[in-house]
């Protein structure tokens, strides 16, 4: 159980933001498989404040999701509290603050990681987030901007003063992206220095790398990302083990019935071309490990159709069935 705020969630194991991943037919999966919250992608607030239709589409939710964290960013106070009314409006239980992407197309605005060198603005951000946010209110950083400063203490400090209610830590410094490994010893920092709940990320792959995370570090919840794609079932089996000591892993026609409910999802979400472009990244992921994956793979890299998708993962999963 881990409680953010007035929010009581039914485990401590939370879906990462991820941009192209975590549309409404991704977190409805994992939902599905046992997270305890899931998140949307990272959506600008400059662009919800503009009212942008494709700004506004992150927003799209469902109550079988529930609770869903809206993921912000931005470097203006005002604009990201402006944006916090718009996502609670259209039904955001958390709203989350970016302030450790990487990437350069964010960092330029200032906004994402850049924040990890600028304590004075983390703290205006959350004072005037605070200030008009009536839902619980998070904050995901990085161990700082570089190995030369690392911040992370610092700026969690200042967050937890300005009225955050939970803070996740990824521990990577924001230069180095998502290469090398990611230094656990830090979330344990932060831990020991804040009251408010801290949550850890990064390299949590498996389940036993997610208990491991809880144990070493003593968070108090786990966000899982790049190892849920292709591995919703992380989630459920994260809970049995952390409840039971043991997990299992799912079956064949478990793993080929929730590949086509994921692309029925995707397929009245976003309309059969899109779905079907967004499931073949997804199939490389989901059927990373079984027999013959590769070739499987070729069998639809130019296929653009919902038919036609099906009849290659049926003809696939016979296969293997067999063999």
């Amino acid at each position: 159980m881990l409680k953010i705020g007035y929010l009581e969630l039914e485990n401590c194991f939370i879906m990462a933001p991820m941009a192209g991943i975590t549309n409404l037919p991704f977190r409805l999966i994992a939902r599905k498989m046992g997270a305890g919250l899931v998140t949307t992608e990272m959506i600008s607030a400059t662009g919800l404040m503009l009212s942008q239709e494709r700004t506004l589409h992150y927003l799209k939710s469902h109550k079988d999701e529930k609770p869903l964290s809206v993921q912000l960013f931005g470097s203006e106070p005002e604009i990201i509290a402006d944006a916090c009314r718009i996502a609670i409006e259209r039904g955001a239980d958390i709203i989350d603050i970016n302030m450790g992407c990487p990437v350069k197309k964010v960092i330029k605005t200032g906004a994402g990681g850049s924040l990890m060198q600028s304590p004075e603005r983390v703290r205006q951000i959350v004072k005037g987030v605070r200030r008009v946010c009536s839902v619980p209110l998070t904050v995901k950083i990085r161990s700082g901007w570089s190995i030369e400063t690392p911040s992370a203490c610092e700026i969690a400090r200042v967050i937890e003063e300005e009225g955050a209610d939970a803070i996740t830590v990824h521990p990577r410094y924001v230069k180095q992206g998502f290469s090398g490994s990611a230094d656990w010893s830090f979330i344990s920092k932060v831990k020991n220095l804040l009251k408010i709940p801290v949550i850890g990320s990064g390299d949590a792959f498996t389940p036993d790398l997610v208990l491991e995370m809880k144990r070493r570090t003593c968070c108090d919840g786990v966000m899982i990302g790049r190892g849920a794609i292709g591995n919703p079932w992380i989630f459920r089996q994260a809970v049995d083990l952390d409840k039971n000591g043991a997990f299992r892993t799912p079956e064949l026609r478990e793993r080929k019935a929730l590949i086509i409910e994921h692309f029925m999802l995707l397929n009245s979400f976003f309309g059969e071309l899109r779905a079907s472009k967004k499931m073949r990244t997804l199939l490389v992921w989901y059927t990373k490990g079984l027999p013959n994956s590769s070739g499987f793979r070729r069998s639809f890299t130019c296929v653009n159709d919902y038919g036609s998708i099906l009849s290659a993962l049926d003809n696939y999963f016979l296969y293997i069935g067999e063999n």
